[in-house]
């Protein structure tokens, strides 16, 4: 008699850090995911929550951007040290130098409080996709003379290269490490070489923005890019928004 097939394991829930100070806001923000399926360490001021970060292994992190002891960006800022993690940074003022300080220190997105639960929670799903994200077989525009490059092809742009299958990075041979938003936006640029790229049409491919965002977050990741790749090798076409050159 054959033994039973063992039922799959079912699917690790996604860790959350939230960090924020306010405490009606850490546990209603708290409250709210977990009713989503998510399970959240809330931490209330920057030093606590870099310690948690350290300690445990997170899927995602929401961080304040006014925090005690350390803010929100000094925080973004360790944690970009050794992770790629996706971070989602909050501000209550909507500040825009607040804004671009958390983008610039490498953040993924933003949102402004008082944020709707369903908000939020869109954010949180946008990111995770971009951290999951696996490329489709063809990359770029496929034609009866020109197929495209397969699944795990290397494309080479100058001194750039891009293995589409294993998602690997590269400069000169060195390999450069990427966050996930920054990746997609890559391999996003990577499919239309030369071709320019409008920010809302970014915004919508790879931020998964259903509606017009803040362009902002597109203009910072692509500086972040040029830091990683080489300011020339993703150009801005004035008036309209930018392309991978050749």
């Amino acid at each position: 008699m054959s033994s039973p097939t063992p039922a799959p394991a079912a699917p690790r829930p996604v860790r959350v850090l939230l960090v924020e100070d306010d405490e009606l806001m850490r546990r209603s923000f708290s409250v709210s995911l977990e009713r989503y399926g998510y399970t959240v360490r809330a931490a209330a001021d920057g030093l606590t929550g870099l310690e948690s970060f350290r300690d445990e292994d997170f899927d995602l992190l929401i961080l304040d951007v006014m925090l005690p002891g350390l803010d929100g960006i000094g925080l973004c800022r360790k944690v970009r040290e050794t992770s790629l993690v996706p971070v989602l940074m909050m501000s209550a003022r909507g500040d825009g130098l607040d804004i671009v300080a958390g983008l610039e220190a490498g953040a993924d997105d933003y949102v402004v409080k008082p944020v709707d639960t369903n908000v939020l929670v869109a954010r949180i799903r946008s990111l995770l996709r971009r951290a999951t994200y696996a490329p489709a077989p063809a990359v770029g525009h496929a034609t009866a003379d020109d197929p495209g490059p397969s699944e795990g092809e290397l494309l080479t742009f100058g001194d750039l290269t891009l293995h589409t299958g294993g998602l690997d990075v590269a400069v000169g041979g060195t390999p450069v490490a990427l966050t996930p938003t920054e990746l997609k936006l890559l391999l996003e640029f990577a499919a239309h070489p030369g071709i320019v790229l409008e920010r809302h049409t970014l915004l919508r491919n790879v931020w998964d923005y259903g509606w017009d965002g803040d362009s902002r977050v597109v203009d910072l990741c692509v500086q972040r890019l040029r830091g990683k790749l080489g300011r020339d090798r993703i150009e801005t076409v004035r008036g309209f928004g930018y392309k991978l050159r050749r």
